[in-house]
This record gives C-alpha cells, sequence and structure tokens, in this order.
C-alpha cells in the first residue's frame, strides 16, 4: 500500500495514473466479521498534526500513512483490548447457539476449530493476548471466565486450544507469502487499521489530529473520514506509534453517533522478542484432537479476507448453491464509502408476513418492511452495514443508510 496525496510535488496527471492503476485491483468488501470497508485508494487531505500532549514532531497525513505501510514490526508481545457494538438484536442466545453449531461434536466439529470461536469478537467485549516473531511464528489468546482459547502458529503448524472443553484443532499454514495471516481473524488495531486504510480515491478525508498515548506509547492519530452523506460510517481513528509506525488503537464510530462500533486497542504491548516456548504446543493429555479435513481448508483460509471475485461463490455453504451463483454475479452501485454491492440470489426473498408463518413472523421482527419502485422486501440493519432482501430475491448491502438502499433498488428496477 503506497498512499499518495495532491501535494505540490505531485502532478495531477500523475495522481490520475496512480488512481486508475489502484481502481483497477480494487474490490468490493462485505465483512465476515466487522470492518469490512470498501477498498481501492485514499484521496488523503495534507495536514500537520496539532499540538498536544505528548509533544510529536509535526507530521502530515501523507506522511503517516506512509509509515503504517513501511512499519516492519516482526516481534511483540501484548495485551489488547476489543469492545464490537453493531447493534444487532438480542436473539437470547440463538445466535451464539447457530455460530457454535457446526462445531458442536454432533456435527462432526470441534469447539477448537478458529473459524467457529473467533465468531465470538463480532460483539461484546473481550481481553485478547497477542504475540509474534516473524511469519512463521504467532499467537492469540481470547480470554474467558476461567478459561482460554489459543491459537498458536509455529512453522507449518496451526494449533487451536479450547481449554473449557479440552479441544484441540490442528491445521496447516498456507504456503502463501502472507502466511500466517490466513489463520487469523481481524483482531489487533494493525489488522483493522488495514482495513480501513484500503480506502476510497478522493471520497474519503484523511488528517492528522493531533497526539495520544496509548499503553504507554506516543502516538498520533489519523482520522479517517467520508467526505460523502449517506454512510453509516461517521470516522475511523487509529493511533499509530510514532516510533515504530505500528497502529496502537484503532476506533470505528458510527455517522448515528453514541458508543464505537469498535474499538480495539493494545493496554500493553513490548517490542522485545517473546520467548521461543510461548509458540511451543503440545496437545494435553486426554484432550480430543481434530485434524483440518482438505475440504475444510479452502473455507478457513483468510477469515478476514473479503469476498474478491470468484472468491463468494467458494466461500458459499454447500447446499447454497443458487445464492452462490448470484454471488459470483456481484455488481457495485454508487462509489467511495457510498458503495452498495448487489446480487441475484435467484430465489425467492425472505418469508415474511402470515405467508411465512412462525419463520416469517421471526423474520419480520429483525427487520423493516421497505416499499418502492422496486416491490417490497425486508431491511436488516446493524449501526454499520444494512442490507435489503427484495420479495424477489435481491439482495443490496452496504455501509449506508436505508433510504440509500432504497433508492439503489429503485434505480436497479
Amino acid at each position: 500500500m503506497a498512499p499518495y496525496a495532491s501535494d505540490d510535488s505531485t502532478t495531477a496527471g500523475e495522481v490520475d495514473e496512480q488512481r486508475s492503476g489502484r481502481r483497477k485491483a480494487a474490490r468490493y468488501v462485505v465483512p465476515v466479521t466487522v470492518v469490512g470497508v470498501a477498498a481501492a485508494t485514499i484521496g488523503l487531505v495534507p495536514a500537520l498534526a496539532d499540538s498536544g500532549d505528548p509533544d510529536l514532531p509535526k507530521i502530515t497525513a501523507q506522511q503517516l500513512i506512509e509509515k503504517i505501510a513501511t512499519s516492519d514490526v516482526q516481534q511483540l508481545s501484548g495485551t489488547v483490548k476489543i469492545s464490537t457494538d453493531l447493534g444487532l438484536p438480542d436473539l437470547g442466545g440463538l445466535e451464539s447457539s447457530l455460530m457454535s453449531g457446526a462445531a458442536s461434536p454432533d456435527q462432526g466439529g470441534s469447539s477448537a476449530d478458529p473459524t467457529a470461536k473467533l465468531t465470538e469478537l463480532a460483539s461484546g467485549t473481550h481481553t485478547l493476548r497477542v504475540a509474534a516473531d516473524g511469519p512463521d511464528k504467532q499467537k492469540l489468546s481470547l480470554l474467558e471466565n476461567a478459561a482460554e482459547y489459543s491459537i498458536i502458529h509455529n512453522g507449518k503448524d496451526v494449533w487451536g486450544y479450547d481449554s473449557k472443553s479440552n479441544e484441540v484443532y490442528h491445521g496447516t499454514a498456507s504456503d502463501s507469502p502472507e502466511r500466517g495471516k490466513d489463520q487469523q481473524p481481524p483482531a489487533t488495531p494493525k489488522d483493522f487499521a488495514e482495513e480501513a486504510l484500503k480506502a476510497v480515491d478522493d471520497t474519503t478525508s484523511v488528517t492528522v489530529d493531533g497526539t495520544a498515548q496509548v499503553a504507554g506509547r506516543d502516538a498520533y492519530k489519523l482520522v479517517v473520514k467520508p467526505k460523502q452523506s449517506g454512510s453509516t460510517v461517521g470516522a475511523v481513528t487509529v493511533a499509530v506509534d510514532a516510533k515504530t509506525g505500528l497502529p496502537l488503537k484503532f476506533t470505528l464510530t458510527p455517522a448515528s453517533g453514541g458508543a464505537a462500533v469498535v474499538d480495539a486497542g493494545f493496554t500493553q504491548v513490548s517490542f522485545a522478542k517473546p520467548a521461543a516456548s510461548t509458540f511451543d504446543f503440545t496437545p494435553p493429555k486426554g484432550a480430543k484432537v481434530t485434524e483440518e479435513k482438505a475440504s475444510d481448508k479452502a473455507a478457513s483460509e483468510a477469515p478476514h479476507k473479503a469476498f474478491g471475485k470468484g472468491e463468494a461463490r467458494r466461500h458459499a455453504p454447500k447446499g447454497e448453491e443458487d445464492l452462490g451463483k448470484g454471488l459470483d454475479g456481484m455488481k457495485t452501485i454508487g462509489e467511495g464509502w457510498n458503495s452498495i454491492a448487489t446480487f441475484d440470489t435467484g430465489g425467492e426473498g425472505m418469508p415474511s408476513g402470515k405467508a411465512g408463518g412462525d419463520l416469517g413472523g421471526f423474520v419480520n421482527s429483525l427487520g423493516d418492511k421497505v416499499t418502492g419502485k422496486f416491490g417490497s422486501g425486508t431491511v436488516f440493519s446493524t449501526r454499520l452495514v444494512n442490507a435489503l432482501i427484495t420479495d424477489d430475491g435481491k439482495v443490496y448491502v452496504g455501509l449506508v443508510t436505508k433510504d440509500a438502499l432504497v433508492k439503489a433498488a429503485d434505480a436497479g428496477k
């Protein structure tokens, strides 16, 4: 990621050429967990850091973006606190049961499977311990009441261990240059920041807004905001370590105000080399060990990556072939933060009303019924991502308001 800015040393032609190249590589993002910011380039607004505490040298937004991009922290350990508030409806624990069902022993799965366990980060407040020593050694532990869940990547081996159930999941790391990252969720400030900084051309304002101290480290505050109205994103603030360029804290606030949708930050961090034993793992005596199946590997790789070209159908659940076909035809409406992904499921919409019986009534309680030139449908809302499913099976989803989805559906009719 090499950001640009329209400063005195860059001609308009050069900027257009850079934008064009980046747009060719851009893909619309529908998040698996939390952030999911549409990706392309950043239209930087040069700004100098205001005076603050701590007192750091002035830096432009472009320089700070470049500092993040060139940061090469290989070794660290620390504690991260992450809070997520998407404003999802209270289903009385049903959502947890559904997510864990696929990993239950009765279904042939394992409670230690990372793809199921780490969905817990999508809501509530959690404490993580993280450690890294280069691209082949990482560890992430989710601390729970009287229990702990850990993912350990050491060379070719990737282990998941759930101390509560005493279950172990064993897989192998990808051979790609990004190996190691494909086994970890977006959980650290750096993970979230990388997604947010794949922002969108000149529809984005990026400034430096003073300084802060995070986990005892001096940091600059980078603020990313949509210039357009209609997005559910208010602002993204990233606290960047002044010395190393590593993002130390990530906060995403919604346009509607209130508490942050995502707030992830180090409460303690060290850049010393972790002890080699940190990444050692041997299944405890009596633990149930589940080996990764070849058919599971593709689905488990890059759980934090967005649906790119051809990826959506591959990640679609088996038995949902019609939906997979629809995802292959995904299109993008609009630009920047107001981009809306749309596809046709090839089937009917959500069951609703009397025709849907008990299930229809349940669905109606979760969404808002809307009508327009397109016909009728149901909007499912969170504080960040909203989705409209029409009664004839078309889907519109984005980081936009309900009204924006209805207008997009009307325009597509």
